[in-house]
């Protein structure tokens, strides 16, 4: 009886009669794009950090690409909260790789090692305010992502709860994560 119940809920489910819990948003406010090698991607991105007023919140797997570093930088020496969340692998591996000058530059850092890869690739800019963005795809922000790779980013700009829900997701990564100075770092 209980392998016959099963089978059941399992057609029902591949019958498509279970509803998707993924949360939809309305599709609101602005969407840039770009694909590098051809699109600039990396100036795309430096310039939503340039326009950042409040937060610049950010997620990264690999990170080597110093235009970014350096706008992340600038937005903080300008008053700008600027945190970064990098995965523990990466930073430990890469050799020109950006986290340690970050956190040297006084940009709050965070080792994700909770996940086998930190593999989220998004900036989340000024949260909760009309003209917050979300930047996201599979561009790392890596010399390679915009020179040598097939990669794809976006900038969603002026949706609130988009933004705010990529703002949550990224306290509670945030949240498990290690300080960069208790982790070690290199």
């Amino acid at each position: 009886m209980m392998r016959g119940r099963l089978v059941c809920a399992l057609l029902f489910v591949i019958a498509g009669g279970a509803q998707a819990l993924e949360p939809t948003l309305p599709a609101t406010g602005t969407v840039q794009y770009g694909f590098a090698p051809q699109d600039r991607v990396d100036l795309m991105i430096i310039d939503a950090i340039n326009g950042a007023r409040k937060q610049v919140l950010v997620q990264a797997f690999s990170f080597t690409h110093r235009g970014i570093a350096r706008a992340l930088i600038d937005a903080h020496r300008r008053g700008v909260e600027v945190a970064l969340i990098a995965d523990r692998e990466q930073t430990e591996t890469l050799r020109n790789g950006l986290v340690p000058e970050l956190a040297r530059a006084g940009v709050p850092v965070s080792i994700d090692d909770q996940h086998a890869a930190a593999h989220n690739k998004i900036i989340v800019i000024d949260a909760g305010s009309p003209g917050c963005a979300v930047i996201t795809g599979s561009f790392n922000f890596t010399f390679a992502a915009q020179n040598q790779n097939a990669e794809n980013a976006v900038v969603l700009r002026g949706n609130l709860p988009l933004c705010d829900a990529y703002r949550d997701n990224w306290q509670r990564h945030r949240a498990h994560a290690l300080p960069y100075g208790e982790y070690g770092g290199r």
